[in-house]
């Protein structure tokens, strides 16, 4: 439950290393007897640390195993910095390109499809699927973490998670497309809504491919749109 309040006291300094280190504290407990040592591994953890909040149950659980193996000996304390970076980091970047950049994209989507079609009640059954489906996941990870320790960041790799996330990706342009069709004025003029959908086609890939800047795109879409109106 303390990790759903991993960015509580947000710093510019330690970012988010006050909510994780509360997060932390019962296990430590848990683990030390010894003041001291206890002592010792608080300030662990108290230090820089930033990812994505829905792996904090994960990160909350493997650190907690790997302090076991500290206690044990079986792992040397001086790589727990870097491990912890290391792991911190690349699970921040999975979480905003499949969490941020896809999947909570893909939900508000899907659910603004769903109203616009008239369908609310569906529209808050995805989002209570879809906010159980997190919690879920949640668990599972943490439970994962506790019970196979770094050995699950190797099984974590076979998920192929970014291959999932740009899958995600191509299903939330559709849905753009889908939302465009819905607000398109009727009666739907073949030659408006083709040529429109070129055009977005073709500022998407000068985009992607670096040969215009996306905030030059959006001025040109407004502007279009607006001269369109005008001249209508």
């Amino acid at each position: 439950m303390r990790s759903y309040f991993v960015g509580a006291g947000f710093n510019t300094r330690g970012l988010q290393n006050i909510g994780f280190s509360y997060a932390m504290q019962p296990g430590l407990e848990a683990i030390y007897d010894d003041h001291t040592e206890l002592v010792k591994a608080r300030k662990r953890y108290v230090k820089h640390y930033n990812s994505h909040p829905f792996w904090a149950p994960l990160l909350v659980a493997v650190f907690l195993s790997v302090e076991l193996k500290i206690k044990e000996g079986l792992f040397p304390v001086q790589l727990l910095d870097k491990l912890k970076n290391t792991t911190s980091y690349t699970l921040s970047a999975i979480g905003d390109s499949v969490f941020a950049g896809s999947g909570l994209i893909f939900w508000a989507l899907a659910t603004v499809n769903l109203l616009l079609a008239g369908h609310h009640k569906q529209a808050m059954l995805l989002g209570v699927v879809m906010f159980c489906g997190l919690q879920i996941f949640k668990g599972f990870t943490f439970w994962s973490g506790i019970n196979k320790g770094l050995g699950f960041l190797d099984e974590l790799k076979k998920w192929d998670l970014i291959n999932w996330g740009e899958r995600l990706k191509y299903a939330n342009g559709f849905l753009v497309l889908l939302i465009w069709f819905q607000l398109w004025p009727r009666p739907l003029n073949g030659f408006e809504w083709y040529g429109g959908t070129a055009a977005l086609g073709v500022f998407g890939w000068l985009v992607a491919t670096g040969k215009i800047a996306r905030e030059i795109v959006a001025v040109l879409v407004v502007g279009i749109g607006l001269l369109t109106i005008y001249l209508l």
